[in-house]
């Protein structure tokens, strides 16, 4: 039998929606991914472990990596993309709970360590060595991260989404990072571990049901209790201390609490409100943000009207001289037009450069539209990088289109090197630092570094689909017709008369980059927070106004600047305009920098180096990105005003 397109269409698409539905099902079911799970009465509530962090480490490492108590032969939870390339490791753990059961000092597990035995001490010193430099527990409940909440300064409260392993009283007496909570931590050189955790799971009755509820929020406290009896604790008495200097056999009993409460004003949907709300620095001055992008659209309209008004003027006393005789009185920007569109020095890389920008540019407005959505929240674990590396990969199209249609433009005959350097070049240099970055991850035993599989993944997506459609795309590019200047080039290139300080191609191009980095200075800072000191990014909204912003900045400064060089009598545009806009990226290294030095407590050469590869990646990134932007704005307004002019 013969089946017409339209109905083999519509058996495709019903497959699929059955398809779809199944594995969202099966999400739903085990509550990791979307965290839309309904905890009916008398049922079980798994807690799931994540990585743990550190902010004095860029390494973080799997909950296995530690000694902690395992759970035994349950099935760990599958990550997508984003959340491998990110290093987070879901695996289960063994505190289960059932809803709405009190639980009181529950045992889980006893370590015990022998420190004459090799093996044992190193065990040992790996757990002291990660208390030393603060490392965080990261628990998650039904897709919720189980938050500690303690009290800081002028009455706040703060809720952090994870909790120290333990924490250390130096030789001196000092108490580091969480040992302030407690005043019996006062031992010297001595380690105090958190091995008891008192839950409180709070939960909403879903109305119109029987039997239903659903979890709002989970919260615990971290406690440390040396149980004399660890097959029948009583989680009272001294706390669980580890003397440096400590030899012969340690235990150490590990036991939970588990309370139930339910919550009426919390609903299901704004059940991450009282995380968000609560983080460090969020409570920042609105009115100096709002104030700096009213200074930046301030700027904006008066470079706008300023240009507007000057090119008009110019344009009318151009298009009026018709004499011989004003026309040898000529000056300003008219003067090279013969000239304004010779093909620029690099070509080539110039192209590939703008090819990969365009992929860059497209790739970032996509993701932060999608973002202010809310498809990418924080509840959907990695969805943000997937989004990010499936959209780049699937735009090698307009990158190879760019790259090509421009280097057809600056008169460039080799077009299979164009393809080549678009499709290897920026991601080739972006790869080989990731994959340096990953062998020293490697070498530490850090979870984030990349399986093998997953490079293979990502390798497979990068020459199986970027590539080709690469090809496709610098295929189409070529096959069009060169862009049509508006004017023709003169075959002698014009002199360029020698130029002022402020004229010069460098302090034009290191002037350029400020006003763009004043844009974005400020969320710059929220970024690196959420990426260094791992917390919660969730102002996407915001986010995508200063990238709007940030866009009109570039183009205005770089076309401003622009103009000024052509009325110097200065044709060099193509590569100024690209390093104008793209200096931006200079000011965030520097930026960079300073914030490691400032801000972070990252000790350890290979944290030291994992910080600055990465931070060189989005570097280069940003630089692209920002290039391009520069160069399409001055393309379009050179274009523009030599197409309105008058020329003999």
């Amino acid at each position: 039998m013969v089946y017409q397109s339209e109905y083999i269409v519509e058996i495709l698409l019903i497959q699929f929606l059955v398809t779809t539905q199944i594995k969202l099902w099966s999400i739903l079911i085990t509550g990791i991914g979307t965290g839309l799970i309904c905890t009916f009465l008398h049922s079980g509530i798994e807690l799931f472990v994540n990585r743990l962090d550190s902010v004095e480490s860029v390494l973080p490492y799997e909950y296995t990596a530690f000694d902690f108590c395992q759970a035994e032969g349950k099935k760990r939870p599958s990550e997508n993309l984003g959340q491998v390339l990110f290093g987070e490791r879901i695996e289960p753990s063994p505190y289960r709970f059932t809803f709405n059961k009190k639980e009181i000092c529950k045992s889980v597990c006893t370590k015990t360590y022998d420190t004459t035995k090799p093996e044992d001490k190193q065990k040992l010193d790996f757990l002291k060595k990660s208390m030393l430099l603060n490392y965080q527990h990261h628990w998650i409940v039904d897709n919720m991260p189980v938050t500690w909440c303690y009290d800081v300064e002028d009455g706040q409260r703060f809720c952090n989404p994870g909790f120290p392993i333990g924490c250390y009283i130096t030789e001196d007496g000092r108490p580091k990072d969480a040992c302030v909570i407690n005043s019996e931590f006062h031992e010297k050189d001595t380690f105090y571990i958190f091995n008891h955790v008192d839950i409180k799971i709070y939960y909403h009755v879903v109305e119109n049901e029987a039997l239903g509820a659903r979890l709002v929020a989970a919260k615990l406290e971290p406690k440390s209790y040396k149980h004399t009896h660890a097959d029948n604790p009583d989680c009272s008495g001294v706390p669980m201390d580890i003397s440096n200097k400590a030899s012969g056999e340690v235990k150490i009993a590990y036991t939970y609490s588990v309370t139930f409460h339910e919550e009426k004003t919390i609903r299901w949907a704004s059940r991450w409100d009282y995380i968000l709300e609560s983080m460090p620095h969020t409570h920042i001055q609105w009115f100096s943000i709002m104030n700096s992008l009213v200074i930046v659209l301030f700027l904006s309209g008066m470079v706008a009207m300023i240009m507007l008004r000057t090119l008009h003027k110019d344009i009318a006393r151009y298009n009026q001289m018709d004499s011989t005789e004003d026309a040898q009185e000529e000056f300003g920007w008219k003067l090279v037009h013969g000239d304004i569109f010779r093909p620029p020095r690099k070509g080539m890389l110039l192209s590939v450069f703008l090819g990969s920008g365009t992929q860059i540019l497209i790739m970032t407005f996509v993701t932060l539209f999608f973002a202010c959505l809310g498809f990418l929240s924080p509840a959907n674990r990695g969805a943000l990088m997937t989004c990010a590396v499936v959209l780049w990969v699937l735009l090698g199209t307009p990158a190879g289109y760019v790259a090509a249609r421009f280097y057809k433009s600056f008169g460039g005959e080799k077009w299979k090197t164009n393809v080549l350097l678009t499709s290897f070049l920026c991601p080739g240099i972006v790869f080989a630092d990731f994959f340096i970055m990953n062998l020293i991850l490697w070498g530490e035993g850090s979870s984030a570094a990349i399986p093998f599989g997953t490079l293979v993944a990502i390798l497979a997506l990068w020459f199986c689909i970027s590539v080709p459609l690469t090809f496709i795309g610098a295929y189409f590019g070529f096959k069009k017709n060169a862009i049509e200047h508006p004017v023709r080039t003169n075959q002698i290139p014009r002199q360029i008369p020698e130029q002022s300080f402020y004229t010069k191609p460098l302090p034009g191009i290191i002037m350029g980059g400020i006003l763009p980095f004043g844009c974005i200075f400020i969320q710059l800072f929220f970024i690196l927070n959420s990426i260094w000191s791992h917390q919660m990014y969730y102002m996407f909204g915001f986010l995508f106004l200063v990238f709007i912003i940030l866009v009109i900045t570039c183009s205005e400064a770089t076309i401003l600047l622009c103009y000024f060089h052509l009325c110097a009598e200065d044709y060099h545009w193509q590569w100024r305009s690209f390093l104008t806009s793209g200096f931006t990226a200079v000011y965030f290294l520097i930026y960079a920098i300073h914030y490691f030095f400032s801000k972070l407590q990252i000790t350890g050469t290979a944290s030291t180096i994992l910080y600055f590869g990465y931070t060189m990646i989005m570097v280069l990134i940003f630089f692209l990105f920002t290039g391009t932007i520069g160069f399409f704005a001055c393309f379009w307004f050179v274009t523009k005003i030599y197409s309105v002019v008058k020329v003999d």
